[in-house]
Formats: structure tokens, C-alpha cells, sequence
């Protein structure tokens, strides 16, 4: 036996158009994860001379601390986007729609 409310949620057409969305968009931020860190290790594994550059003269700061040290930065700002993002839409969507699903099951 199914629950009413859920019933009435997931015939919603605003429901499936949220939940496509919400899918593409954290797809998208997987992503770019996925590409920026494994492009790091590529450039690890393929070009350490690259990553071994000195960002300046009698610096022991290297090209790749520096890009190991944007990736966390990239990071923390991908989840700020996504946090914000649900905060702002997704949330604000989810709860329209589960409101007028309550209006209709009562």
C-alpha cells in the first residue's frame, strides 16, 4: 500500500522536471570534479617536470603545491554553488510541490 502524498508528489510533472534538473546539475559539478582532479594526477604522472616548476626565484613553493592547493579551493567553491543552488531553487521548489500535494491528498 502506497502513501497518497507520495503518490500525488510523484505524479507531479514539476516533481519529475525538479528531479531532472537536480540530477543534471549535480552531474555536472561530479564533472568537473572528476576532470580537475584526475586532470592533476595526469599531470602528475605525465608531466612531473611541469609540476616540479618553481612559482618564482629561490621559491620552494612549486607549481604543483600551488594547483594541489586551487584544487581544495575549487572544491569549496563547487559545494558553495551546489549548496546555494538548493537553497535557493531546488528547496524552494521541493517544498511548492510538496504543499500541493498536501492540499490535494487532504
Amino acid at each position: 500500500m502506497s502513501n497518497p502524498l507520495y503518490e500525488n508528489i510523484k505524479r507531479d510533472p514539476r516533481y519529475a522536471q525538479l528531479v531532472r534538473e537536480r540530477a543534471r546539475f549535480a552531474t555536472t559539478l561530479a564533472l568537473l570534479v572528476i576532470a580537475v582532479f584526475f586532470g592533476f594526477v595526469l599531470l602528475v604522472a605525465f608531466q612531473p617536470q611541469v609540476i616540479a616548476l618553481r612559482l618564482f626565484e629561490g621559491s620552494n613553493l612549486t607549481l604543483g603545491i600551488a594547483l594541489g592547493f586551487t584544487q581544495f579551493v575549487f572544491f569549496c567553491a563547487l559545494t558553495w554553488v551546489y549548496v546555494r543552488r538548493a537553497n535557493s531553487d531546488f528547496d524552494a521548489r521541493n517544498a511548492q510541490i510538496v504543499a500541493d500535494a498536501m492540499r490535494k491528498t487532504a
